[in-house]
Formats: structure tokens, C-alpha cells, sequence
């Protein structure tokens, strides 16, 4: 089979689909891996790192004349018209938030399969986890730098000091994402509590985290109650595929202390806070009624060497069954694939994302 690998060109993106070591499994299972010139640099993989095992260079045009395309992110308005018939496309789609995305996918008649609906026999989610962790790492490193006076907070520092209270971060969400934000916060010494609607995640994590947080049972009050007392509140919410429901709402923001920070990591399904909109990198956050919003959509872009690495570790036994079976064999030997596929022979076929859709 024909690979192809085009280098992200998605604001802030430096991640690469494939490593040199997944390259060099493709081409030692006798496919044709063609990865686009610079792809890997951002994740310090030179283009000799590639030939090295066997893959071809080329430019955007020859990676996407392939039978199988990987990515990271979605693909964008300029790469619409690589899109067509026959192609499978696996990546990070995120469809409900992107509309347009969908209905490009649909017109071309492509195959499209998202790394965050696939979804294995007891519910997890093996290429989100990957990146849902490091996004939750880091959703409290940057809350902490937004925190400081010059950066536009309200001058807090997490962990406090002998005699003055720690700041106070607040975790919607007990996931992935959740989990590994109170990690880091509890690292940090902050003051940490956690809402979700699931009880039993709740005493897992009351295990799991030692006693060193507070739990609470989600619900509207709850969360009116203390996000207006949060100095950082980390957005972890997730309904797979489908929109991400609005928690905090525009009215309850304006109760929220003033400098406070919003790190809504589930801006990517059109986040948990109404007043949330995409960012980038370069230019991470803006304000809304005092209180600092940080919503970039490629969080774990931020550190490629560690996040590429991550994911593609997780990404290449699907990568191989695709390349080796095809689509169709691919689907019946892994259902976890088939779980995946958001849109094929030009409609989409994932009840949570058409839902989100309107469709």
C-alpha cells in the first residue's frame, strides 16, 4: 500500500504522524511510505532519518497521492482538494467542532477515520489517552504561567508559600485529562477539587490520588458554587464524539474572580465554556469579563518530541492493519477501528458526531 505522510500546516502544529521507527515497520511489511519533506522536523527527525529506512521524499502533492494518509490534526481549507474517492484519511478530526471539515470529507466521498472515536471493547480511548494526558500536564503548567501579574492574572502563585494559602484549582472532569491536571496541581502544592457526574470514577480516583484532593459530585450548583472561588479552572470534559456540553456559562463567568484563568482543553469539541473560542501558540489566550481565557486546540503541539513520540506509538498497530488488510479487512480484524470511522462514501456514519452535526 501507498503511504503518504504531509507535514501539518495547522497554526503551532509540529507534530508529525509517523516516526522513522513506524516508517521502517511499513517498509519492512513491503509498503511504499512516502512522508513530505520537513514533516519531522519539528519532532527532531531529520528527512535523512526517513530515507534511512526506506521512505521517499516528496512535496504535499506526492504524500497526498496515496492510498492511506496519516496526519495529526484535520485536514485544512487549503487541503481540500487533496481529498477523494478511494482515499483513507486517519487522523484527529474532531468533527462536531469542525463542520466544514465534514462536509469537505463528505463531498470528496473519502474515508475518514478520527483518532479520538476509536474506542475499544470496554470504552476506552487508545489514541486520545496519549495526548489527553499530556494535555492535562499541561493545562496546569500554563494556568500557572497566565496566574502571573505580567502575563495578565491575577498574581497567584499555585503552591502558595509558609503562611499564605495555595491558589485553588478547580478540575471539571475526571478522565484522562482531569487526572493528570490534579497530578501536576497536586505536584504544585495547589489547593485541588474535582467535579464529575461519575461516582465511581470519583472513589477511584480518591484511591488513586491518596486523599489529596477533594472530590465532588458534578452538578450545576456545584460548579456555580466553586469555579467563583477557582484562581484556575481546567476544562476536562469529554462526550466522545459529540459536543462538549457549556459548564460555565458567560452569567456565571462574570461571578469569577477577576485575573482568574480558564484552560479549556475541550475547546477541540467546541469546549465546556460559552465564552471559549480556538487559539494558537502564538497567541494562547484573551480576556472576557476579567477572567483570562487559554484555548489552544494543539496543546501537546506545544512539546512534539515528547507528544509525537506518544502518539504514534499508540497509532502504528493501526497504522499496520490498515496498510497490511485494507479498509475493509483492517475494520473486521480491529472493531476498535470501526468505532473510529467518522465518514465514508460521503456521509457520516458516527451517530455521536452526526448527532453533533445536526444530522
Amino acid at each position: 500500500m501507498r503511504v503518504g505522510v504531509p507535514a501539518e500546516i495547522k497554526p503551532d502544529e509540529y507534530r508529525v504522524a509517523l516516526t522513522p521507527a513506524g516508517a521502517d515497520e511499513l517498509v519492512r511489511r513491503g509498503h511504499h511510505v512516502t512522508v513530505e519533506a520537513g514533516a519531522g522536523t519539528g519532532s527532531s527527525f531529520d528527512d535523512d532519518d526517513y530515507t534511512a529506512v526506506g521512505a521517499e521524499l516528496a512535496d504535499s502533492d506526492g504524500t497526498w497521492d496515496a492510498d492511506l494518509v496519516l496526519k495529526v490534526k484535520e485536514p485544512q481549507p487549503s487541503e481540500y482538494g487533496f481529498l477523494r474517492d478511494e482515499l483513507v484519511l486517519f487522523t484527529y478530526l474532531h468533527l462536531a467542532a469542525n463542520p466544514d471539515v465534514a462536509a469537505a470529507l463528505q463531498r470528496a466521498g473519502s474515508a475518514a477515520i478520527g483518532y479520538e472515536t476509536v474506542e475499544d471493547e470496554v470504552g476506552r480511548l487508545p489514541l486520545l489517552e496519549p495526548m489527553s494526558e499530556i494535555a492535562g500536564r499541561l493545562a496546569v503548567q500554563a494556568g500557572a504561567r497566565f496566574l502571573e501579574s505580567p502575563a495578565g492574572g491575577r498574581g497567584v502563585l499555585l503552591g502558595g508559600v509558609a503562611g499564605v494559602a495555595p491558589g485553588s484549582v478547580v478540575i471539571l472532569g475526571a478522565g484522562t485529562v482531569g487526572t493528570n491536571a490534579a497530578m501536576v496541581a497536586i505536584g504544585m502544592q495547589a489547593h485541588v477539587a474535582i467535579l464529575d457526574t461519575n461516582l465511581g470514577r470519583l472513589r477511584d480516583l480518591e484511591l488513586l490520588l491518596g486523599g489529596r484532593v477533594t472530590l465532588l459530585h458534578s452538578t450545576k450548583l456545584a460548579v456555580a458554587e466553586i469555579v467563583q472561588r477557582a484562581d484556575l479552572v481546567v476544562g476536562a470534559v469529554l462526550v466522545p464524539g459529540a459536543l462538549t456540553p457549556q459548564l460555565i456559562t458567560r452569567r456565571l463567568l462574570g461571578r469569577m474572580r477577576n485575573g482568574s484563568v480558564i484552560v479549556d482543553v475541550a475547546v477541540d469539541q467546541g469546549g465546556c465554556v460559552e465564552t471559549a473560542r480556538p487559539t494558537t501558540h502564538s497567541d494562547p489566550v484573551y480576556e472576557v469579563d476579567g477572567v483570562l481565557h487559554y484555548c489552544v486546540t494543539n496543546m501537546p503541539g506545544a512539546v512534539p518530541v515528547t507528544s509525537t513520540r506518544a502518539l504514534c506509538s499508540a497509532t502504528l498497530p493501526y497504522v499496520l492493519c490498515l496498510a497490511d488488510e485494507g479498509l475493509e479487512g483492517a475494520l473486521g480484524a480491529m472493531p476498535d477501528l470501526r468505532r473510529g470511522v467518522n465518514v465514508r462514501d460521503g456521509a457520516v456514519v458516527n451517530e455521536a458526531v452526526e448527532e453533533a452535526l445536526g444530522g
